[in-house]
């Protein structure tokens, strides 16, 4: 009798303190980041104007500028945003103007969240030709006369908080310094839930097409769960929401932004066109949107190419637990709200919350048995960072990072490398291969050439002569393929690598 109480009492300790065959799992991935002595320079080159007071309201008004994005021209040219609604074009000192004030033309725009704001722009690769960029923002909808395109299944226009909305502009002159032309809106999307959580932000053109390229022109946009993964009221925490191809929840969608009058194809949920070369819109299911690409995205907050053979990568930034790195390919599953990282979300099981984890079946992580989702090749827990960003595949001028991609967090500022060759054989099928994350050390230089070894939320606090949160980092990318590092906090841009 003793004996069999005592084995009982056994197996209850094993289920309620982790171990992946017995129950919820406490530490997924111990000692996930390698330190080895990685070091690189990181340099200032522009700081964009003090916006701190523009918008009284602004939650965030201690950051001295939002930037979120770099983005350069094929001709040299350099625009960086300030989420506060400001699109600025730096001069060949690096000195920023004003190319674009968003927020003055969309009065109903939204700033009070980290996400919020004038969150992304990208040009079409024929901008110096026709004009074209496109740009994501935020507005209240309360009071705003414009219906949305699409709202989540089981909701109505009248349900929607807040509108995520993706604009085309088409500049009269593709040289001014200073933006004269026209608009149209590609789409509005109604958020429901209470907080304006996971906004539309990464809009892409894949580098590695070209003219007469199935993919080239064709319009990538940020798969987002719209907030459903962050409770907010009574709509929050609903994962019937996401694993869904009638819904555009937790999708990257692949759009031709041209309107379908001009292109004579197949209108999408707003005005563009669906690809027919999309999958979704070749399978001739009416319960299927075309302009999907992939889907079961949480938060996919950056992608990224592979310059040398446009592998896709998408930073997805997680929940409670697991921040990961994909490589993306059309029309596959990856896993959220059923699974986070390469394990199964509490959501997913009865009287479970979305900040639990639990082991895969043995069979599915060995890869003797595939179910239908696909597995990072990158991963790392909160107890290393809580939001990645970046994802860059670098073959740039640095010799450290070469054959590498370049990622970070942004809550602590971390910056990290992943070797490019072991997250591509990462892609194998079995859940648990990930390439191994090693933390990169940033330096200065004096006017000695002297080094100072630095933390990025360190370069934050000394920029802005106080403490901070959260560091706030973001990643972009040059056209050569160099590393710009940045931060909703201080305005500064800043670059990995020495001067040239």
């Amino acid at each position: 009798m003793h004996i069999q109480i005592r084995i009982v009492s056994l197996f209850v300790l094993l289920y309620l303190f982790s171990g992946p065959m017995y129950g919820q799992i406490r530490e997924p991935i111990a000692e996930s980041i390698i330190k080895r002595g990685l070091s690189v320079e990181i340099r200032e080159i522009a700081r964009l104007p003090d916006t701190s007071r523009v918008y009284p309201s602004d939650q965030h008004r201690a950051g001295y500028a939002r930037v979120n994005y770099v983005r350069e021209l094929a001709d040299g040219r350099r625009f960086a945003n300030d989420t506060r609604g400001f699109l600025y074009l730096l001069d060949r000192y690096n000195q920023p103007s004003l190319y674009l004030d968003v927020g003055a033309v969309f009065p109903l725009s939204y700033y009070d969240g980290n996400s919020a704001g004038f969150t992304g722009f990208n040009f079409h690769p024929e901008f110096s030709r026709n004009g074209l960029f496109y740009t994501a923002h935020i507005e209240r909808a309360m009071r705003n006369p414009a219906m949305p395109d699409f709202v989540p299944p089981g909701f109505t226009p009248k349900d929607s908080n807040y509108h995520f909305i993706i604009n085309e502009w088409r500049a009269t002159n593709p040289t001014a310094k200073v933006f004269e032309g026209s608009r149209r809106e590609l789409l509005r999307i109604g958020n429901a839930v209470v907080a304006a959580r996971h906004s539309l932000s990464e809009l892409g053109f894949n580098p590695t097409a070209r003219p007469g390229d199935p993919d080239y022109g064709l319009l990538y946009i940020h798969g987002s769960d719209l907030g459903f993964a962050n409770g907010g009221g009574p709509n929050g925490n609903n994962p019937a929401q996401t694993q869904r191809l009638d819904s555009i929840v937790g999708a990257i969608l692949r759009i031709d932004p041209r309107s379908p009058s001009e292109s004579g194809e197949t209108k999408g949920l707003g005005n563009y066109t669906i690809p027919p070369v999309n999958k979704f819109a070749a399978d001739g299911d009416p319960n299927t949107l075309g302009e999907i690409y992939a889907y079961g995205f949480r938060n996919a907050q950056r992608f990224s190419w592979d310059l040398t053979d446009g592998t896709f990568f998408v930073s997805d930034i997680g929940e409670g637990n697991i921040e990961e790195i994909n490589i993306v390919r059309e029309g596959l599953n990856y896993g959220w709200m059923r699974r986070e990282g390469y394990f199964d979300n509490g959501l997913s099981r009865p009287g479970g919350a979305r900040s639990q984890l639990y082991a895969l079946p043995e069979d599915i992580l060995s890869g003797e048995r595939q179910d239908e989702f696909t597995y990072p090749v990158v991963a790392y827990d909160h107890s290393e960072g809580q939001a990645v960003t970046g994802g860059f595949a670098y073959h740039g001028r640095i010799p450290e990072l070469r054959g590498k991609v370049v990622f970070g967090d942004i809550v602590r500022g971390r910056l990290f490398v992943a070797d490019l060759a072991a997250m591509k054989a990462a892609d194998d099928g079995i859940p648990e291969t990930t390439a191994p994350v090693e933390e990169v050390q940033l330096y200065t230089r004096d006017a000695s050439g002297n080094r100072t070894y630095v933390s990025f939320r360190e370069l934050i606090e000394a920029s802005l002569g106080a403490t901070v949160v959260r560091a706030d980092m973001q990643i972009s990318q040059s056209v050569s393929g160099e590393i710009y590092i940045t931060s909703r906090q201080d305005g500064t841009i800043r670059m990995l690598g020495p001067v040239q």
